[in-house]
Formats: structure tokens, sequence, C-alpha cells
């Protein structure tokens, strides 16, 4: 059984993972913890009534959301602080991660009050599990920001990124994503696309982010996407390298380095690391 506060104290905030589409994958934890805390707060009251309505829950709803989320936090801490306990869950998946849930957390954490998560479903690691690509070290990176200039950084970073990464895509946003992925990564990089996770349709389909971009010029995205995408290979990203600097003259080499910050030595250094000769062999090709 879980553990409750009572009244003299504050009460708990139940971080509580609900399906991602079959109503089988939600724990017994948490529908214990739903039947007895005294509210519970949700992303879309709408689709919780659905949940609740299905396991014989009757409890009172809040709406907790993007656009409200600062404000009701105000209010939800309240209640907690009251002794009340109260259960936050999401539309589908785990509370926090790429959701408004984050911010009540934090606050709650800072201000000391009881947080507790019951784990459950996640896309995330459905996905990642489901995709055929390395799970050893991975990234996560949620939506890609909507703002065009913070976009485009996160792309220049996620080259570079040898990790396995995942994003989240909604269906209407899919092709430009998958287009914006290729340009920055490069066609031949592995990707899986994930869709319909736990229901009916679940599809996993392991591919390059070239055979992404044509298969879904002549399919229509349906349902909400996880992308698993390969990181990039240290070898590849080593010879690709070798190849830019053997393209420079040592001179030239020398100077990209003195342009960044670097004294003349220090920059004689790294040109005779990137290219794999000694030193000595660098300063002979500035004297020449």
């Amino acid at each position: 059984m879980e553990r409750h506060e009572t009244a003299a104290g504050p009460g708990t905030l139940y971080l509580c993972a609900t399906p991602i589409g079959n109503l089988g994958d939600i724990t017994a934890r948490v529908l214990e913890t739903l039947r007895s805390v005294d509210l519970i707060a949700a992303e879309d009251t709408r689709n919780t009534l659905h949940l609740l309505n299905h396991f014989g829950i009757r409890k009172p709803l809040v709406s907790y959301h993007e656009h409200n989320k600062y404000e009701k936090a105000e209010e939800l801490k309240a209640r907690l602080r009251n002794g009340e306990n109260i259960a936050l869950v999401t539309d589908a998946g785990t509370p926090v991660i790429s959701d408004p849930g984050e911010v009540l957390a934090a606050e709650c954490l800072e201000e000391g009050l009881p947080v507790t998560s019951l784990p459950g479903a996640c896309a995330l690691i459905t996905a990642l599990t489901l995709s055929g690509i390395s799970a050893r070290r991975f990234c996560f990176e949620g939506f890609l920001p909507s703002v065009r200039k913070e976009r485009r950084r996160i792309l220049e970073q996620l080259e570079q990124e040898e990790r396995t990464m995942v994003l989240y895509e909604a269906p209407h946003h899919l092709r430009e994503t998958l287009a914006e992925l290729r340009e920055a990564l490069g066609g031949s990089r592995r990707i899986t696309l994930c869709r319909e996770l736990t229901k009916r349709y679940e599809e996993a389909c392991p591919t390059t982010l070239d055979g992404a971009v044509a298969l879904y010029e002549e399919r229509e995205p349906r349902g909400e996407y996880v992308l698993v995408i390969a990181g990039a290979d240290p070898a590849q990203k080593e010879a690709q390298r070798r190849a830019e600097w053997e393209q420079m003259d040592i001179a030239g080499h020398v100077d990209y380095y003195e342009q960044q910050g670097m004294d003349r030595k220090a920059a004689m250094k790294q040109a005779a690391l990137d290219r794999g000769i000694s030193r000595r062999d660098v300063y002979r090709a500035l004297l020449d």
C-alpha cells in the first residue's frame, strides 16, 4: 500500500505514469495511488477522465497544462501544504518528460514538499528499446525548438553527437524535421521511426534519413512519432576531419588555429596532431 502523509503534515505529489496507448500498461501502484489521492491534476482532463472511467475511479480533476502551469502550480502547492495528496498525470506516458509537470515537480522539490515518481510507460524508452539502434549511451532532445535560430543551433550540435539521439515529433511537422535532420546529419545516417507505440498499428521503421524522407514523400504521416537516430561514427568523423585538413596547406592549418585565439606554438602543436605529423615537420613547412 502507498503510505500517505496525514493532514498534520504536507501532502505528497505523486508523478504517475499512464499508458501511451495500451491501457493494460498501467501499473497496480499507479491505480492504487489514483484511487487514494485527494486530487488528480491532468494535462487534459478529458483524456484522463476516459482513463479513470475505464478503471472505475472517481476523483476530483483539475487541469494543469502548458498555458496555466505557473499560476496553477501555486494553487496545487497550497493544497499540498494543507495536507492534500495530489497525483499528477500527463496525456500519456511519464509526467515531466517533455511535459509542463516539470515546473510543478521542480517547485515542490525546491520548497521541500514531498514528491515521488511512480514508474511506468514512457515513449522515449519504449522506442529506444524497439529501434535496433544502440541503447548503451543516448541523449533525449524531446521536441526540437520551434524558434528557427534555436532549432539551427541544436541541429548543429547534434551533427557531432556520438550518442544515440531520441526526438519526439508530431505528424504535421514530420516531413520538415526529417529534411532538416538529413541536411544536418547526412542522408546515410541510420534512423528508426516509431509510431503508434503499444497500440494496434504500432510500427518501427528502420531506415536512413534519405530513406525516411523518400518514404514520407509518398506516405502521409499519421500518429505521434518517436525518432531514434544513430550517433555520429567517431572513425568516420575522424576521417572526415583528416580529409578537410589534407585540403589545407600547413601554413593555412596553423593560421586557422591562430585565428581561434591560440598562440603560434599551440597552433603548430595542434596542426601536427591533426595531420599525424611531427611539430618539426610543421616548423619546416612554415620556414619554406
